[in-house]
């Protein structure tokens, strides 16, 4: 398991339709070692923090063996013209990683990094800022139903962080998957 990219992004105007609102969907890799605190990445934001951030949701991660399926999926629905892949971040995710999926980690495991441990708290709920950054007017349902939305972390022990650096998974009590948590949220969704 390893830190593909690390990414922040800053708040701005996101244009959806005929209106613009405030997000932070908008992550970019960042180079070399950055501090996690309490609160997060330094330097990355959340525009609504009744949905994200905090401490329970201070880091988002996202599988990238789940970035093939949204580069077909946009391709297919013609939300991008070209065969370039999706840069890491695209999703809205502070990390990257590769080796651990939403029906391997468990809420509650904790995440050990060479000098930092984040705990998986919660799945990510995609909004419709999601389908717009995705170009895809369904993108948040086909999320719920491919049950792929990544997980949320809350900081165990502030350190720093990097890509390309491996992690190691400590379990922890074993109650519910990401991936069974997200199911039932989308069966209230769907109610």
């Amino acid at each position: 398991m390893r830190v593909v990219s690390v990414n922040t992004g800053t708040v701005r105007a996101l244009r959806i339709g005929s209106r613009n609102v405030l997000s932070a969907i908008g992550k970019a890799a960042v180079q070399g070692p950055l501090a996690v605190t309490l609160l997060g990445l330094r330097g990355d934001e959340q525009a609504d923090l009744s949905v994200h951030g905090g401490l329970d949701k201070a880091v988002y991660a996202y599988p990238l063996e789940h970035y093939a399926f949204w580069e077909a999926r946009r391709r297919k629905q013609g939300a991008s013209l070209f065969d370039d892949p999706l840069p890491p971040g695209f999703l809205g995710e502070n990390l990257t990683i590769e080796g651990l999926v939403e029906t391997e980690v468990w809420i509650g495991d904790l995440l050990h990094f060479p000098d930092c441990s984040l705990r998986v708290s919660a799945p990510r709920e995609p909004c419709y800022k999601f389908n717009a950054v995705m170009g895809l007017r369904d993108a948040g349902r086909v999320m719920m139903d491919q049950l792929c939305p990544g997980f949320y972390l809350s900081v165990a022990q502030p350190g720093s962080i990097e890509a390309n650096q491996s992690f190691t998974l400590e379990p922890g009590t074993r109650g519910l998957r990401v991936s069974e948590a997200f199911a039932t949220k989308r069966l209230k969704h769907l109610r």
